[in-house]
């Protein structure tokens, strides 16, 4: 994106900082990270995300479509992003669900796309309005087959708008869709929040193939992991297809070598670049002997009830996810031979608990404080299952 495009966008966005939701937040990043199509069902509590959409859209030359639900949804991103667009989606529990089979088709298919995810209290319908942390393993492993998914956690507005844009920049690097997983307490909430100039932006694009266009092979090809992208409608021969297929595209469903070659692909440039992909905050570890690791609305909790512990003379740290997948399993083991225990509250009955105490691999006690029913947790309810496993209890 040129300056004078994102300055005129930045404009209309209005006055820096602003007093905006999480929701909203979402929109803002996306349209300054280029973002031109959004598909998308309403769906509380992702509603207002979609409705800043379907006003900033034509302002901006972008295109905004209601689909009639979230398969469709994600159908239009894919096919908006092989015709060259950055493209958005936002939904909840029940309609991330629904998106799973076309998650795993952007993965084979190698389509970068962003999903925003504001989850809420399941399963099911559940509690429509009440806010839930139920939807992090399903990120991971919602669709099947083996394939590898990159995925961020906001804790604020701020981070809504800032990690958006960050979804889009490694969705266009590593041609693979990105999911945000905020939920119904940060995308409701409101906070000031700054909007970012051009030079502090980082805009990435989809590296487009160069030299004759007959000879273009859209999936493979050189040492690049990560191939380069000719859109539809611009002279490239290019047959998509979610079959197993060749590096030209073609179906080869039968074939073992081209599937272990293509699906080991799609895995490894994803885990060869894990490194880069981690993303955590660190607090109070230097000396900590017990250690708080959350995530989301509930690692804002977490800090307070580590500072009400810091003041009691307690050696406890706070390590807060935010890139959770690929999961930073290297720096939580090294966590664990640091501390004698680390407590995981979340609003789920477990869900990055086991990761985290697999992870650990026995170097440490790992306890988990779980809380569903839409209510977050407290710092005196974290403060207190802390000082619990100090003295050698789990729960």
């Amino acid at each position: 994106m040129e300056k004078q495009e994102y300055d005129a966008i930045r404009k209309l966005l209005g006055e820096s900082p602003a007093f905006i939701q999480g929701d909203v937040a979402c929109a803002y990043g996306a349209v300054l990270a280029g973002c031109r199509f959004f598909a998308g069902y309403p769906i509380t509590p992702a509603t207002e995300t979609a409705e800043s959409m379907a006003a900033l859209m034509p302002r901006i030359g972008g295109t905004y479509i209601q689909m009639e639900d979230e398969i469709a949804s994600i159908a239009a991103l894919i096919g908006a992003s092989w015709a060259g667009e950055k493209t958005m989606t936002t939904t909840s529990g029940p309609g991330f669900s629904l998106m799973q089979e076309n998650i795993g088709y952007a993965c084979m298919t190698e389509t970068p796309c962003v999903i925003v995810d504001v989850q809420r209290s399941g399963p099911s319908t559940g509690q429509p309005t009440e806010p839930a942390q139920g939807d992090m393993m399903q990120a991971r492993w919602g669709s099947h087959g083996d394939y590898e998914i990159i995925a961020l956690v906001p804790n604020s507005v701020q981070e809504c708008l800032d990690l958006v844009i960050e979804a889009f920049n490694l969705a266009e690097r590593f041609r693979v869709p990105v999911i945000v997983l905020t939920d119904g307490e940060v995308g409701h909430m409101r906070e000031k929040t700054v909007i970012p100039e051009f030079e502090d932006v980082e805009h990435v694009e989809r590296t487009r193939p160069t030299g004759p266009k007959e000879s273009y092979v859209p999936f493979g090809g050189g040492a690049a992991a990560v191939p380069p992208m000719g859109s539809f409608g611009l002279g490239y021969r290019t047959y998509v297809t979610g079959l197993t297929h060749t590096e030209k595209g073609l179906p080869a469903t039968s074939s073992a070598e081209e599937h272990t070659k293509l699906v080991s692909r799609l895995c490894e440039k994803i885990r060869q670049a894990s490194d880069s992909l981690v993303r955590l905050e660190e607090r109070y570890l230097d000396d900590a002997e017990f250690a708080v690791v959350s995530y989301g609305i509930t690692s804002r909790v977490a800090l307070s009830a580590v500072r009400l512990l810091r003041r009691r003379k307690r050696k406890v740290g706070y390590l807060r996810l935010i890139g959770l997948w690929p999961f930073p399993e290297e720096q939580l083991f090294r966590l664990g031979k640091q501390v004698k225990g680390i407590l995981v509250p979340e609003m789920n009955l477990g869900q990055m608990y086991h990761p985290i105490r697999e992870a650990v691999r026995g170097k440490c006690r790992v306890a988990h404080l779980p809380k569903i029913g839409g209510e977050i947790h407290t710092p005196a309810e974290i403060v207190e299952a802390v000082e619990r496993l100090m003295a050698g209890g789990r729960r």
